[in-house]
């Protein structure tokens, strides 16, 4: 039997990182929350990358928690909260990376895999890909912290659809319902997944994070004070705004450096 884990692989710029549990469709046991949480926080640490990949191994995305683990693990109010707590934080590390995250979704997206993916940023999925948190089946309801995320991204309808009827959504349908960014075909995947990454890594990596900031920000609801407002043109004063120009202006792609 394979160690479940949480695998990273670094390849210039862009970080991958692989949910490892192929033996329960990468069902995560809590040392692999755990895990999560520290890979992301030292991702969001690293100036030095540009974007995230958060893939499953094999042809699962994730399928859960281990639900064998989760039964021991919740037995008491007070270790439900414990576990709860553990998750929290690895959700948090993933929204909060301050690099985009990219979900290349193949196979099952299921209860915690399927909150791990409405964290990123971004979530392409494969024609066979399916979506959902069938939970009304196993006699637990969804965590509210954890219910919260996934309401903001799929709205109220498209959450009670999935947790009422306890019914997995097809890759087209999550399309539909705005889960998901794009769907392609399963072999097309990998591809699609590296090209949308290529697309992140050749713009302005300050800009990226900027943008992820400032939409985290705004969907607070609360006004920009007028200090926010001037902050969000210090990119006056980065190397990277004057590359960008001058590119434009002589036709040629810009190179970026991310200071």
């Amino acid at each position: 039997m394979a160690t479940a884990d949480i695998l990273t692989e670094r390849d210039g710029a862009i970080l991958a990182v692989t949910l490892f549990n192929p033996d329960k469709f990468n069902a995560l046991n809590a040392a692999m929350w755990r895990r999560l949480a520290e890979v992301f926080s030292a991702a969001t640490a690293d100036d030095a990358l540009r974007c995230v990949v958060l893939r499953g191994a094999g042809s699962a995305f994730a399928a859960g928690g281990d639900l064998d683990e989760m039964h021991s693990l919740r037995a008491t109010v007070e270790g439900a909260l414990a576990y709860h707590h553990q998750v929290a934080e690895a959700l948090t590390a993933i929204r909060r990376c301050r690099h985009p995250v990219v979900a290349q979704i193949a196979g099952p997206c299921v209860g915690g895999g399927l909150e791990i993916a409405c964290a990123c940023d971004l979530r392409i999925a494969g024609e066979s890909a399916r979506l959902g948190a069938p939970i009304n089946k196993l006699g637990f309801s969804m965590y509210p912290d954890e219910l919260a995320s996934l309401l903001e991204l799929a709205g109220e309808a498209v959450v009670k659809e999935m947790l009422l009827e306890g019914r997995l959504l097809t890759a087209r349908e999550a399309y539909e319902k705005g889960l998901v960014t794009r769907v392609v075909a399963d072999e097309a995947l990998a591809t699609e997944t590296q090209a949308t990454v290529a697309r992140i890594a050749a713009g302005a990596p300050l800009v990226a994070r900027w943008h992820k900031q400032w939409i985290a920000r705004l969907m607070t609801g609360t006004p920009l004070t007028e200090e926010e407002k001037r902050a969000s043109f210090a990119f006056l004063d980065t190397a990277d705004y004057w590359e960008g120009m001058t590119a434009f202006r002589e036709k040629r792609p810009s190179r970026f450096t991310g200071r």
